[in-house]
């Protein structure tokens, strides 16, 4: 049972009301983002009006000139949460209206917000983001005429200068409707037809200089107006389920792009359009088998195969795609379609390729995550020459994997990081190697054979040896 004193709902509640009421004044004195969260929750309890102290309050957010440094980015953060959160909860279920209005507004104001504030740590962006998710799943009860809603959506579309409205046609679909979105399609069509070709003349404003020639101001508008167009036709097509639209939007040099040639493979395959999903995938078999990171591609390619009956190849591919980059996900798909004891010796065919892998931080980072300890232990003695302790990141979480059952593959991994540390005189990770030597220490006394590396007093004697002058370590 959880003592009283537990920080619970039921605990505190037994306080009364009375005396919770008077610790969240005391507690909130001086947080003015704090008591504007009370304010909301008192507004929505008295049937108050929410959406309007919202909306003052995003009205204050967007007329504020000050800059919001990193120092202070987590607070305005929250402030901006507890307004996005209240919409949806105090406002949308009884008003999706008024909170499609409000979300739409906290969206218009993301370009003032970004110049404004350091949001180096994605948080403001993240707030954002979830907003337009918000929008959505209120959109479809919003009651906005199909007429109106079009042409928000066009005019939001045209200024996302800051992404503040990406994905906003897919999240808008549902409640625009075929209807909706084909008038979307019929305006951004008469966009593409009315964008300017540039003009020749004296009177073009040049602004740099290419192999080309002169670049133009007019050629960048341009530009930057035709990717806007084509990208909203794609998604557009994406929304109506119109496959060959989305494929006519990429040129012929485009699909030979493994990105864009999975892409379309995925449409066609879900609209069952097996063989013309291979034909996309097979104009871009040169490029992808030529090299690079297309992950899209194989996935799209293996979906198809097995989708044609073809279990074989789409095996074969897995296999290629575990042994390319050690991916377990696709071992563990290639195991998984095995008959019974085939998977047996099949994983351990890949462990065994996996141990004689070139990249030995990656063919680490697997055997520890799949897991195959004894392996990974065994691989460290036969490699250690490889270990390389700056790769703490991984190094660390893999001395605590083997530390309980292959102490001798937990010390060199510790001492790798120990001697790293020492050699370049990273003197802030002094903390942290002589607590690797404490657990060194420890390991040792149940290590019977060192397996011709130096055994624990020898190490500590060659550390001195090399660094005994470094008091930050030995005193730490």
């Amino acid at each position: 049972m959880a003592s009283t004193t537990t920080l619970n709902a039921n605990n505190l509640a037994a306080l009364g009301a009375e005396r919770l009421a008077a610790l969240l004044l005391e507690m909130t004195a001086g947080d003015a983002a704090a008591k504007r969260r009370l304010r909301l929750e008192l507004a929505s309890h008295s049937g108050g009006d929410v959406a309007g102290e919202i909306r003052k309050r995003l009205v204050s957010i967007a007329r504020s000139r000050s800059y919001v440094d990193w120092r202070k980015a987590r607070e305005f953060g929250q402030d901006l949460e507890t307004q996005r959160e209240a919409i949806v909860t105090h406002v949308a279920p009884n008003n999706p209206g008024e909170a499609f209005d409000l979300l739409w507004r906290l969206l218009e104001m993301a370009p003032s917000i970004y110049a404004r504030c350091d949001d180096s740590n994605g948080l403001i962006g993240g707030i954002i983001a979830t907003a337009r998710d918000d929008l959505g799943d209120v959109a479809d009860r919003a009651g906005q005429s199909v007429e109106v809603l079009v042409g928000r959506v066009l005019s939001a579309v045209c200024a996302n200068d800051y992404g503040q409205f990406d994905g906003l046609i897919g999240t808008t679909a549902p409640a625009l409707g075929s209807d909706g979105l084909t008038r979307l399609k019929v305006k951004f069509e008469e966009m593409a037809a009315g964008i300017a070709k540039a003009a020749a003349g004296e009177g073009r404003q040049a602004i740099g200089l290419s192999m080309r020639g002169p670049s133009h101001a007019d050629d960048h508008e341009r530009s930057h107006q035709e990717r806007l167009v084509r990208s909203a036709l794609i998604e557009i097509a994406d929304a109506l389920g119109d496959v060959d639209g989305f494929v006519r939007r990429h040129s012929e040099e485009e699909r030979t792009n493994p990105m864009i040639a999975a892409a379309i493979a995925e449409r066609m395959l879900a609209a069952g359009r097996v063989d013309e999903a291979l034909a996309a995938l097979k104009q871009a078999e040169g490029t992808y088998r030529h090299g690079g990171y297309w992950p899209g591609w194989q996935r799209a390619y293996i979906n198809v195969l097995d989708a044609l009956g073809r279990s074989d190849d789409a095996q074969a591919e897995r296999w290629q795609a575990f042994e390319r980059g050690l991916d377990a996900d696709y071992l563990r798909a290639y195991l998984k379609r095995l008959p019974d004891f085939d998977d047996i010796d099949a994983e351990a065919r890949a462990i065994d390729y996996v141990s004689e892998y070139p990249g030995f931080h990656r063919a680490l980072a697997f055997l520890i995550d799949w897991p195959a300890l004894d392996r990974a232990a065994r691989m460290i003695i036969a490699r250690t020459g490889e270990l390389d302790g700056d790769h703490y990141g991984l190094l660390t979480p893999a001395a605590d994997a083997l530390e309980q059952r292959h102490p001798l593959g937990a010390t060199l991994v510790l001492r790798a990081m120990i001697d790293l540390s020492l050699d370049t005189a990273k003197y802030k990770r002094y903390g942290h190697a002589a607590r690797h030597l404490r657990t060194c220490e420890h390991l040792a006394r149940r290590i019977d054979d060192f397996a011709g590396h130096s055994d624990h007093p020898d190490y500590v004697a060659d550390l001195k040896r090399r660094h005994g002058r470094k008091s930050g370590f030995w005193n730490a």
